[in-house]
């Protein structure tokens, strides 16, 4: 896959972009940035609180750190890996992991984990969106007749349809800015908001109470939900497939830039989110620290309109490599021709379903807790470690050696302990839920 740049001044209709071998490439540094902050900085920062409740202040704080630093080193690596063949830019995790793994394993390995992310990430933020945009209704319009939640997921569903006839990442550039700046704007005024509001009356900052076995669960959900908060890696060589690269100029260099401001806007969203929410609430926060907020109301309104704005961008950023993948699917294997027809049907399908398991299945922490184990926690943590060990192969016992392998290791464990936490809490809160209430 050879490395070309397209001149900003000729237009390319997206049927011939199906001609290419690769997607167009005119983005600047600072796209990586409002791309990755966008995939990043979603709805997990609010369940951040909740996930601090069950670890505590000692360890929550250092899982939250330690998967910032982890998560940032293995980004780092998916950037070198880009072009780690000399004229060839690999633009999907999957096509990464065919150079790695060979071409009949390498799909297999990544390509099921990365559509567990860029589905998961969707049902979370339907759940998300509806959730929030109800809550703003019910701020801004106290007389106004109180509708289902089932109903306010629908309504932000049915925004997805019109949206995902956007043909590719950069036609959703101005929609994921404009979710980059949402998220960073309602992180903030969600700790300020707990700053406004001082710690609740006699609050606790002992381990939840619940029976040891229960608690032991509840715990392995929370650090599902600190990995989901860490997601950009799924869509990470997307977004850099579309900066134009040269031998003088390879897009390793401003994709890096791009990825190392985002996560400074991530520390900003996601630090002060998780400390000061738990501060404030302690063992009594709720999964959704927004909804915990009632005052200022024209705030905490603004911020939960904010919410649905920022997650109508996130599930467009990581809707689209899934279009990719199911379009180019159809057309090699039906013959089927490219264009709106099979835009209009596919993307439809794909919204039309992941609606239906957000209104089935809104558990919001739950969710969290068992996409963050069972995609993103490989992901993020370990899988490109493990291709980083295959590709580069670092010397035995070197610190390269040393640090890939400890990724692996605790990103591995995070997979499995959040992955059974998040389902069983799935099974006990769907047992005494009434479905579409």
């Amino acid at each position: 896959m050879v490395s070309s740049s397209i001149p900003p001044s000729k237009e390319v209709s997206y049927e011939e972009e199906w001609q290419k071998e690769g997607p167009p490439r005119r983005a600047k540094w600072w796209y990586s940035t409002f791309h990755c902050v966008t995939a990043m900085v979603g709805a997990g920062v609010l369940s951040l609180p909740y996930a601090m409740a069950y670890l505590g202040w000692g360890p929550g704080t250092v899982v939250l750190i330690l998967s910032w630093c982890m998560t940032l080193y293995t980004i780092w690596q998916m950037i070198q890996l880009h072009e780690c063949v000399p004229g060839t830019r690999f633009d999907r995790y999957y096509e990464l992991s065919r150079h790695a793994f060979g071409p009949k394993l390498g799909p297999w390995i990544v390509l099921p984990q990365q559509l567990i992310v860029q589905v998961g990430c969707d049902i979370v933020y339907m759940v998300t969106g509806g959730k929030c945009l109800k809550k703003f209704m019910e701020i801004a319009c106290t007389n106004c007749t109180r509708i289902r939640q089932s109903y306010w997921i629908c309504i932000f569903g049915s925004l997805h349809f019109l949206l995902s006839q956007l043909p590719n990442f950069n036609s959703v550039a101005g929609v994921s800015l404009a979710a980059a700046v949402m998220s960073l704007s309602y992180s903030t005024i969600s700790w300020v908001g707990c700053l406004m509001r001082k710690p609740i009356p006699n609050v606790s900052y002992a381990y939840k109470d619940t029976n040891p076995g229960d608690y032991m669960f509840r715990v392995f959900n929370a650090l599902g939900q600190i990995s989901f908060a860490f997601a950009g890696h799924a869509v990470v060589l997307e977004i850099q497939a579309t900066i134009p690269s040269t031998p003088e100029k390879p897009s390793r260099i401003p994709m890096w830039r791009g990825a190392v401001l985002a996560y400074f806007i991530t520390a900003i969203c996601y630090f002060p989110t998780a400390l000061i929410g738990y501060y404030t609430f302690g063992q009594d926060v709720q999964d959704n620290l927004l909804i915990a907020l009632r005052q200022p109301e024209w705030l905490i309104a603004s911020a939960n309109l904010m919410v649905v704005i920022h997650v109508i961008g996130s599930y467009q950023v990581y809707a689209m490599p899934v279009f990719d993948i199911l379009e180019k699917t159809i057309v090699k294997q039906f013959d089927f021709p490219p264009g709106l027809p099979l835009r209009l049907v596919v993307r439809s399908i794909y919204v039309a379903l992941t609606l239906f398991v957000g209104v089935t299945f809104p558990f919001f922490g739950d969710l969290l807790g068992f996409f963050g184990g069972f995609g993103f926690a490989p992901t993020s943590f370990f899988l490109p470690c493990i291709m980083w060990l295959a590709i580069k192969k670092p010397k035995r016992f070197s610190f390269s050696w040393l640090m890939n392998w400890a990724c692996i290791f605790l990103g591995t464990f995070i997979m499995f302990a959040s992955t059974i936490g998040g389902l069983r809490n799935i099974i006990i809160d769907s047992s005494t839920y009434q479905f579409y209430s």
